[in-house]
Order: C-alpha cells, then structure tokens, then sequence
C-alpha cells in the first residue's frame, strides 16, 4: 500500500505543470502578477517546441516574461501587452494563432494529411480486394476438403 501510495504522488509531482518563473520576476501586486501570469500562458517561447514562456526556462523566455511584466506595471491592458509582443515575433509567437491567410497551411494541414491518409488507406484496401478475387469452391473441391477433414478427424480418434 505504501509503495501504491508512493507512486501516485510521485505520479502526480512528475506530471504536475512546471513553471519556470522565478523568484525575483515576480510583481509585488498579487492583480498584476495574475495577469502577468495569465498573458505569459499563451505566448510561445519563440525558441522551444511548443512551450509558453511561462513554463520555460529559456533566456528568451524569461525575457518576454520581463517584458510582459514591465508592460503590465506601465499600465497596459492584456490584450495591449499581446499585441506588443506579436508586433515583435508575429503570430508564431501566440499559442493560438488566429486565422489568417499566412495561417491557412498552419491550421489546415492537418486535416488535409488526414483525409490524404485516408484516401491512400482507402486505395490499398480496394487494390488488395481486387488483386485476389474470392471464388467459391465447386462441388468437387468441397467434397475433398469434407474427406479430407473425415480422414483427418479419424486419424485422431484412433
């Protein structure tokens, strides 16, 4: 039971989010910090795989966490935050990318692999059914499988 225990809460400390804030980027204000915290959620680090800055631990990333905290003690808005960083990387730098004609390829490509894979998938199967027809077997063909089945279930029984 202890080793059940055991394993579950380190089950849950190994999968729980990492942050990678530290100490001395956080704001006096707890408001301002929620927020901060909030904006730094959805901006990708611009030199990891699919991380936000906020749980990064690269220099570019505690960067823009400076930034974002540094705007929001100036004063701006969330949203006024966002578009400052996205004037400075583009849309690559947001979680989310919004739908736009540079994002197309972004946001359609996956369906368009999907439906390609399903279409080859779709080809193989039709070509493998066509390639070897089923015919049934005819009288005599049917008569030599039962005797042979017969002569073969009587070799057992003896």
């Amino acid at each position: 039971m202890k080793r059940l225990l055991l394993c579950l809460t380190l089950s849950l400390v190994l999968t729980a989010p990492v942050e990678a804030v530290e100490p001395d980027e956080i704001l006096a204000n707890p408001e301002l910090e929620a927020r901060a915290r909030e904006v730094s959620k959805v901006l990708r680090c611009v030199v990891c795989q699919n991380q936000d800055i906020d749980s990064s631990n690269a220099g570019v990333a505690r960067d823009l966490r400076l930034l974002v905290r540094e705007r929001l003690a100036a004063g701006d808005s969330n949203d006024e935050v966002m578009d400052f960083v996205r004037a400075r990387y583009g849309d690559y730098v947001l979680m989310s990318p919004p739908l736009t004609p540079t994002t197309y390829a972004l946001w359609f490509t996956p369906f368009f692999l999907a439906a390609l894979s399903l279409l080859a998938f779709f080809m193989v199967m039709r070509r493998r059914r066509s390639a070897h027809p089923v015919e049934p077997l005819t009288a005599d063909e049917e008569q030599q499988v039962v005797h042979f089945l017969n002569s073969k279930n009587q070799g057992n029984a003896e």
